[in-house]
This record gives structure tokens, sequence and C-alpha cells, in this order.
């Protein structure tokens, strides 16, 4: 429920209380007497999914964004014809029982949107911890730096912007967005440079290893259901009016942690690493937005004025014809990852049967100790360049000629002509 005042223009008394009236709303009008241009005040509760429609109507009554209105949330109201207007609202549209009005979800926007300042230093902060919490390998920590991302008000701002023909909200969220993964960026790479030149990390340390950061390291086609997921969440957090601290943390997970891997990357000299996390960036922020964009003009939000909605939504396809192309051209990126992990996880199956097999076929007590397979290159798909095959025996058991065989066997299922190793190795088993 809300609770809104309405300054009343001089002239405009009687249009108010008749577009009040046909609303079937239950208000109050008292005078005002602050001498300005205004002559009274109307105040009326309304059901959240009223708010829009009858400022509208009070629109045509003279009542514009120049008039000045307040909106509140309101505990409880009691009133037959609230109740009735309640229950009106109800049947004519069960998916907007509870969307909030077009102006509320502007001010939200606006809300969210942090000044310049606090938004630079909490995503600095929030890249410094999971960039410690990527090289320490703790999940709890890379979690911990979510929370604290301040990332949900530009990506919502720049869509609300877009389908309430808001120009200015949109730039702003364009920017800030850019400006936060740029930062982001920035301060992972300072602080894992800083790390390595301190000697705070140990030496030789590969943050390939690291569970944390190899997570990032091959993105594949399900990033784009995690963002777009998020861009959703954002959206229904926004317009339903619950709070949105959750959801930001969604929108964190998509863009803090590959953020603060591409400053590993950097830090650490590693192609893949940067080219890997950096497509993750950039698909999450494209498909958060592209997300909040459908989902918007979906739900019914338009410009105020009915003569902009024309350029409202030609807006919105550019944008949106925008979005879906660059996702396609990334996507390329993410098919030939998830091929290539495919393939990867094809060949070691195919190696270890053949392996198994042919060891059966030697002797039964022979078995594979260890399997290591190489792969190179920086673009996927990447090319099986070294095999390395590590077979147990008991003592007495021979198999001689097995590393020819089994080399043989390797060549035949492994793709690319790769380089194999067999090393043979007497295991005592008493």
């Amino acid at each position: 429920m809300r609770l809104v005042q309405v300054m009343i223009p001089a002239g405009k008394r009687t249009a108010v209380v008749r577009a009040l009236e046909e609303e079937g709303v239950d208000y109050v009008v008292t005078d005002e007497t602050s001498n300005r241009e205004y002559t009274g005040v109307a105040t009326f509760a309304l059901p959240k999914a009223a708010v829009e429609p009858v400022l509208e109507r009070l629109g045509e009554a003279g009542i514009d964004d120049r008039t000045y209105t307040v909106i509140v949330a309101a505990e409880t109201v009691i009133s037959r014809r609230f109740e009735a207007l309640k229950a009106e609202y109800a049947e004519e549209s069960d998916r907007d029982e509870d969307r909030i009005s077009r102006q509320e979800l502007q001010a939200k926007a606006d809300e969210l949107a942090s000044g310049m300042r606090t938004y630079i230093m909490m995503t600095v902060i929030s890249a410094v911890i999971a960039t410690a919490g990527l090289l320490l390998d703790s999940p709890a920590t890379v979690v911990g730096s979510m929370v604290i991302a301040p990332l949900i008000g530009p990506a919502m701002s720049a869509a609300i912007g877009t389908v309430v023909d808001d120009e200015e909200m949109f730039r702003r969220g364009v920017r800030m967005q850019l400006l936060g993964v740029i930062v982001a960026i920035g301060a992972a790479t300072l602080f894992a440079v800083s790390l390595r030149t301190l000697g705070l990390v140990p030496p030789g340390i590969d943050p390939l290893e690291l569970a944390e950061v190899a997570e990032r390291l091959a993105p594949s086609v399900l990033v784009l259901a995690v963002a777009i997921g998020a861009g959703v969440a954002g959206i229904v957090s926004l317009m339903s009016g619950i709070s949105a601290t959750l959801v930001g943390v969604m929108i964190a997970v998509a863009l803090i942690p590959p953020a603060a891997a591409v400053g590993i990357g950097i830090a650490f000299s590693i192609p893949r690493l940067v080219i890997g996390a950096g497509v993750i960036v950039a698909v999450n922020v494209l498909s958060i937005n592209l997300a909040a964009l459908v989902m918007l003009w979906y739900e019914g939000y338009r410009p105020e004025h009915w003569f902009r909605e024309d350029e409202a939504q030609a807006a919105l396809v550019k944008r949106v014809v925008v979005l879906v192309a660059a996702i396609a051209m990334l996507s390329v990126f993410l098919g030939g990852v998830t091929y290539d992990s495919y393939v990867a996880s094809t060949t070691e199956t195919d190696i270890r049967n053949a392996v198994g097999d042919e060891l059966a076929a030697l002797d039964p007590e022979a078995e594979l100790l260890e399997l290591e397979i190489e792969r190179t290159g920086t673009i996927p798909p990447r090319e099986t360049e070294r095999v390395v095959v590590t077979v147990g025996a008991p003592p007495g058991v021979s198999i001689d000629g097995a590393a020819t065989t089994l080399e043989g066997r390797i060549d035949a299922v492994a793709p690319g002509d790769p380089r194999v190793e067999v090393r043979l190795v007497t295991v005592d088993r008493a």
C-alpha cells in the first residue's frame, strides 16, 4: 500500500477531485496556505498496482512531474473504498498486484545508484577482497567480497532509463557499469602485483592450480544462465518493492570474482586467464542488462508521456539488438570452451579405456596408476600435446613391449598426434 500526497495547483482542484472520484479513490483535500502557486493538498491511499494509473489519470487533470508529489509506504489502511479499489486492481491483473509504479521504480534506481566516491571505494574494497579470496583459494572470502559490491544500482539504472525514456539515467548507469568493471580489474591487478612484489605469495605459485581461479579460466555457456537470472531477479526485486540486497550479491557473483581473476591473470602474466575471465565479465554485464531490459518492457513499464513511447521502444529495440549481437559474438568463445571441455573429457575417457583394455590383455595384474594429459593453446579448442601414462605391475610380472603397444593404442584415440610417454613402475602390494 502507498500513501500519496499531491499538491494541487491553482485552478486544478475541481479537475483533481473529479479524477479521484472517477477512479474510486478515498481522499482528503486540505487547503494549502504557504502562499505559493498551490491551493490545496490531496491525500489518499492506493494499492501499489494503482499508483501509476491513478497518477496518469491525475496527469490528465493537470498534475505532472513539475507538481510536488510524495509517495510513501503505508502499513495499514482502514477504508471500504480502499478495499474495493484493491479488489478491483487485483481482479484486473494478478501479475501486477505487487508491481510498483514507474515513479517509484525510478526513485529506487536513483537510490541504488550511490555517490561516485562511495561507489568507487566499495568496488575497490570488494575487488581486493575477491582477489585475496581467489589467491587463498577460499570460497568464503570470495563470497564475502560479493556482499559489499555496489553493482546492482548501475545495472538496473541503465535498463530503467531505457524503458522510461530517461536518457540521463541510462547514460549514468552505463558509465558507472564501465567504471565499476575498470576499477575492479585495476584494483585487483595492483593488489596482485603488490603481493608478488612484496613476496606475500609463495614463490612460483601457479594461480591456475587454485580451484577458485581455475573456475574462472574456462567459462561455458552456463555463465549466461547465471547472468540472465541475476538480471531478471534484480528487476523483479525492484518492481515488487522488496529488498534488493541479496539480488545485488547475485549480480556481484557474476562480475566481481571474474574481474578479480582478470587482475590476477594480468599480474601473473597468464593470457589464458585474462581472456577467459574477461569474457565472463563481458558476457555477464551484457546479459544482465539484456535480461533487465526485456523484463521491464514485458512488465509494462513505459515513459510518462504516451507520445514518447515510440521513441523509447525504438531505443529499446536498438539496444537489445546491440546486446544480443555482442552476446552472440562472445558466445562463440563460450561455445568453443564448452566444446574444448567436452573434447578433453572424451579424450581422457577414451585413453583410460584404451589403456585399461590393453593392460587387461597383456596381464590382468597390471594397472593404470596415473594419467597426465597436457594441452596447449590460449584460445579454445586446444590441442592435446603430450600424454604421460604411468603403469604399475607387481614384481615378476612381465609387461615387455607394453610401452610400444600402449603408445599405438593411445595414438589411435587421442586427436592431434600427441607425444606419448609410458612409464612402467614396479608395485609391491605386500
